[in-house]
């Protein structure tokens, strides 16, 4: 990691240093939420947290380290937990559908910390704001490459991959920036549903409507009750 991306502590055992970490990340992003970023002191972090303001320069330089590191958590659940949904799914309609209801999943897990990286990104330095532009582009490359795979093989009619890509990425950050008027109209499955509906359906061939119409048939299939 760059020296941008490194945010130095005086404890050396990793396993505490992360534990406190997340602690203290998981009481600044409540703060930053409600009271702002430039607003928000150390000395309300650490009571938020449970801990004092010396216990927390032991892990963090300054509260910039603490914004980067709590936006950073955010950008690497997106690139890190996606994958995993993916594993063992070969079919390309089948992958993004895949990918795009675990990107949905990951940003309900983490909302607030979503909204925040909109808002407040940019009271980063320069230099971290490109770390966490890379950190966000390496995920969409991930959707891109889903697209692709799907126009490639014939199940979806040639578009623009990249363009398409960001509008599931939008779709998904979305849930979190808009959760104030979704979360009365729709669950988190309903609005994956309709994600689908509106975002992939529309694009996929006569072929690529075949496979999407098995998934869902799968689905119902695992989702009845046994026959006694």
């Amino acid at each position: 990691m760059s020296a941008a991306g490194e945010v130095k502590s005086v404890v050396s055992d990793p396993r505490l240093v992360e534990e406190r970490r997340r602690q203290i990340i998981l009481a600044a992003v409540e703060l930053f939420s409600e009271e702002g970023y430039h607003t928000t002191t150390i000395q309300q972090i650490a009571r938020k947290a449970g801990t004092s303001t010396g216990l927390i320069y032991q892990y963090f330089g300054d509260k910039e380290d603490v914004l980067f590191l709590t936006l950073k958590l955010v950008i690497d659940s997106y690139e890190n937990e996606i994958p995993p949904h993916l594993e063992g799914v070969s079919h390309p309609v089948e992958r993004l559908c895949k990918a795009l209801s675990a990107y949905c999943s990951i940003v309900d897990r983490l909302r607030d910390a979503t909204v925040l990286a909109y808002r407040s990104t940019m009271s980063l330095r320069a230099e971290r704001r490109v770390l966490i532009k890379d950190g966000e582009t390496r995920t969409n490359r991930l959707i891109e490459g889903c697209v692709r795979a799907c126009t490639s093989a014939g199940f979806m009619r040639p578009v623009n991959e990249h363009l398409l890509a960001y509008q599931y990425v939008m779709f998904a950050h979305s849930w979190a920036l808009k959760h104030w008027s979704y979360r009365n109209r729709y669950t988190l499955e309903e609005y994956i549903a309709e994600g689908t509906r509106l975002l992939v359906e529309p694009f996929l061939t006569a072929k690529g409507h075949l496979v999407l119409a098995g998934m869902r048939a799968a689905e119902e299939s695992a989702a009845s009750p046994p026959m006694c």
